[in-house]
């Protein structure tokens, strides 16, 4: 039996398999078993298989007077790879000729040879028929010679019987199969272990390095598919096949060269991946070509989180990679790096029901009827969870214009973020040039579900993130209504269907993101105020809400039939409200909040215009005061509003 690539592992677990009088050679000697096996071991034989087969990294040739047991199930992985006739009168060029490059490289290297990588197909022919005695050939690369490769066999002929002695350091430990059977075998003399190895270290490839067969194999692969990428073989290859060759020859162009510029300075939020590398998204939160890799080894060493805001230096990409590196990273949501890993997880954190009023009315502009109405009817908190619940065409953009200006005005501490989803492109330009300070991250409707979702669960770690180290955060969603079609769509299916095509499993995402609102004990807060769509005909969109109804803890109701009288802002008095509404006002001020709710939902009743007959009033009266303080004093010196 001819053994083509040495290695001591794999002849201890070839020559058991062999019946008596059975001989190899190989690269680093040769040896004559004595004996077979003991019958209680092994199967019994079946019919030999004649040709090449792969026996763990290692090609190994069948000797004509050889068996296999094929239905013994060995340690090694045994792999058939093509069956070759050892008779060298059948190894004629025409049949050699038919069989790709790949099958000859195989047949090549079994019979003792090493075709180079830029050797042509008609070269390997020669060589494989100079091998096996049936022609002269030669095969060049880089001034190697096929005769070179052939004398490998006559070299390890001549050796002295013996061991085969190979460095530790290139294999593993052996099994405790393999120590058994070393046993068996016997020890082996001095000398012929340093013939032996005198004969290895004559046949080590150049340069010395003492990489592994593996290495060196994978190396002529990559030769190979450059051969075939500059089309120096005949044969024509499906479109499949060369463009796969075409991407493994830019895996095998060489080592790249170290890359000694200056690094680049880099900003912006990191998206993780789930096999824990990310990239740095430079332009804003969608993916772009300047979008900075960061490893693994990053990511654990600081303890990095989805969301995170770096800032670091990077460098170019090389030819084989897509995105420039990340270098290093000087810091993390503006701290120090090393201190990001003692930072407390989200989820950890408590909640708390929101106790520090966020307020709507801009001193000096008493006819913003939009902010004073929403501080009295349903006042805003740090970490609310509300719901602004519109139909369609009922002024709901003109209300969260209103409402994320007073923020801005009112509360420069709060970070502001307003996250368009599934939006028109001219509300995404017209809410950007409204905000002064504040973020916009928009998603047009003409962009896919897919864009929609990434850029909602991007958003949301990026609050998460800052509300961790203490900050204040308020997204304004528009709306959760598009969000859970966008999620209906991307999402995997589950199989169970609710009414209106929604699937079950595709609402989880979109709770998720409107439950992380909450005021935190601990410190910080995170509010956010969706947008969610009612009357609009669909009954996916009344699924949607009534799943969310009861999710938040205030609602600001829109009604259309006010709208249709034109009378702005279109708010339901008496549904629009907010959970524990006492933590937000003083003793003073709620009692004067509910003697007017008590005023407007009696005309309400009384009126058949319902609830526009007591907006219209009090809008009225509240023209006449410049604030609202100045409006609940009076409301507390009279039983009603119109004495």
């Amino acid at each position: 039996m001819t053994w083509s690539s040495g290695g001591r592992r794999v002849l201890r677990k070839i020559r058991f398999l062999l019946p008596e009088s059975t001989s190899w050679t190989g690269s680093r000697g040769s040896r004559r078993f004595p004996e077979s096996p003991p019958a209680t071991r092994f199967p019994p034989r079946f019919p030999v298989v004649e040709g090449v087969l792969r026996c763990g990294s290692n090609l190994v040739r069948t000797h004509p007077q050889g068996y296999w047991p094929l239905r013994h199930r060995w340690p090694p992985a045994i792999e058939k790879l093509g069956v070759v006739s050892m008779d060298s009168t059948q190894l004629e060029r025409g049949t050699l000729e038919g069989k790709d490059r790949d099958e000859l490289t195989t047949i090549a290297t079994a019979l003792g040879g090493k075709p180079g990588s830029r050797a042509r197909k008609a070269e390997i022919v020669d060589l494989i028929l100079d091998l096996a005695g049936g022609g002269n050939g030669s095969v060049s690369d880089g001034g190697r010679s096929a005769n070179a490769g052939a004398a490998a066999a006559p070299v390890a002929d001549d050796a002295p019987a013996g061991d085969v002695s190979v460095s530790d350091a290139d294999e593993e430990p052996p099994a405790e199969w393999e120590v058994a059977a070393a046993a068996e075998e016997g020890t082996t003399s001095d000398a012929s272990t340093d013939t032996d190895s005198d004969t290895a270290s004559d046949q080590k490839p150049s340069g010395g390095d003492g990489r592994g067969r593996n290495q060196q194999n994978r190396q002529g692969q990559g030769g190979q598919n450059r051969d075939r990428q500059g089309g120096q073989h005949s044969e024509a290859e499906p479109g499949n096949r060369r463009r796969r060759r075409r991407g493994r020859e830019r895996d095998h162009q060489g080592p790249e060269e170290p890359w000694d510029g200056e690094p680049v300075d880099v900003e912006g939020h990191l998206d993780l991946r789930d096999e824990g590398y990310g990239f740095l998204r430079t332009s804003g939160y969608k993916p772009s070509k300047k979008d900075a890799y960061v490893s693994v080894k990053q990511v654990r060493q600081f303890g990095l989180r989805r969301g995170d805001h770096l800032v670091g230096a990077s460098r170019p990409a090389n030819r084989s990679e897509k995105n420039p590196a990340l270098l290093r990273i000087d810091k993390v949501n503006d701290q120090d790096p090393d201190k990001a890993k003692d930072r407390p997880r989200f989820e950890d954190l408590t909640p708390l029901f929101p106790d520090e009023k966020l307020r709507m009315e801009i001193d000096g502009d008493p006819t913003n009827m939009t902010a004073r109405i929403v501080d009295l009817l349903s006042p805003i908190g740090k970490g609310q969870r509300g719901m602004i619940v519109s139909p369609p065409k009922a002024g709901k953009t003109t209300i969260m214009k209103s409402i994320v200006r007073s923020i801005e005005t009112n509360h420069p501490e709060v970070k502001l973020i307003v996250l368009l989803v599934d939006e028109r492109p001219e509300e995404v330009t017209d809410m950007r040039r409204w905000l002064q300070r504040g973020e916009v991250v928009g998603s047009t409707f003409d962009r896919p579900s897919d864009e929609h979702t990434h850029l909602a669960e991007v958003t949301i770690e990026r609050a998460k993130r800052m509300v961790e180290y203490g900050e204040d955060v308020v997204i304004v969603l528009d709306g959760i209504t598009r969000l859970s079609r966008a999620y209906n769509l991307a999402a995997p299916a589950t199989g169970r269907i609710m009414s209106g095509g929604v699937d079950s499993g595709a609402l989880y995402p979109p709770k998720r993101f409107f439950g992380a609102a909450r005021n935190l004990e601990e410190g910080g807060s995170l509010t956010i105020l969706a947008t969610a769509l009612v009357d609009t005909g669909s009954k996916m969109d009344e699924v949607i809400f009534e799943e969310f109804k009861g999710t938040g803890n205030m609602e600001l109701r829109l009604d259309r039939r006010i709208a249709e009288r034109r009378i702005y802002p279109a708010i339901d008095v008496d549904a629009s409200s907010t959970r524990h509404e006492e933590l937000l006002f003083e003793r003073k001020q709620l009692n004067q909040v509910w003697k007017l709710r008590r005023v407007l939902n009696g005309l309400a009743n009384d009126n058949d215009n319902g609830a526009a007959a007591g907006l219209e009033l009090l809008i009225d009266r509240l023209k006449t005061f410049n604030d609202n303080e100045e409006f609940l004093v009076e409301i507390a010196k009279g039983p009603a509003m119109g004495a």
